[in-house]
């Protein structure tokens, strides 16, 4: 499975309908409700703001009032089809005055999925954990390179008597992670690892 690494927006005109697609990530059910919010919240004139979602095994779709099974569900198939998992595409239609038929609903909604994704920057999903690890000043400079070396993202520092780092590495790198630090540490220092 792969992942998105950017977001990306693009426009396809159907017989006058303007169809915005919008493809980010999304990883909970709580992020689909709070994306399609934000998206009607960002198109307060559009006809209809309809969804697809990917999450793990879980799926969200919505037509929005569009004739059932002719716009979340093109989207949703198209979706699973491309491999990405953590994915919502929104699909905000403006009406532009010609009734496309339920055939014509399915394909621009399909269509405007497959054109959001084409060529969309992904990378493999790695399976990741949560750390945290309590240094002194003086192991600063030494652990930010460790840091590096094992791919950790999403880092924070609290610098206090002591600095508290906290992030999330690849599962693979978890061993290699607290090897190094209680070699530096000359065993005085370990790292604690959540979800």
């Amino acid at each position: 499975m792969r992942v998105l690494k950017e977001e990306r927006t693009t426009e396809l005109v159907v017989k006058k309908s303007r169809f915005i697609s919008i493809a980010k990530v999304c990883a909970s059910p709580a992020d689909v409700k709070r994306l399609v919010d934000e998206t009607r919240a960002m198109y307060p004139d559009a006809t209809h703001v309809v969804h697809a979602a990917v999450m793990g095994n879980q799926f969200s779709f919505s037509d929005d009032h569009e004739p059932k099974n002719t716009a979340g569900r093109p989207a949703l198939e198209v979706l699973k089809g491309s491999g990405i998992t953590n994915i919502i595409v929104l699909i905000v239609r403006y009406f532009g005055g010609t009734l496309l038929g339920t055939g014509g609903l399915v394909k621009a909604y399909g269509d405007s999925t497959k054109l959001v994704l084409d060529g969309i920057q992904t990378e493999e999903l790695v399976e990741k954990i949560s750390f945290s690890v309590t240094i002194g000043y003086e192991m600063y400079e030494n652990v930010k390179r460790i840091l590096s070396a094992v791919a950790a993202d999403s880092v924070s520092e609290d610098f206090a008597t002591e600095i508290t780092i906290t992030g999330r590495i690849p599962l693979s790198g978890k061993d290699d992670l607290s090897s190094r630090i209680s070699d530096l540490s000359n065993g005085q220092r370990t790292v604690v690892f959540g979800q």
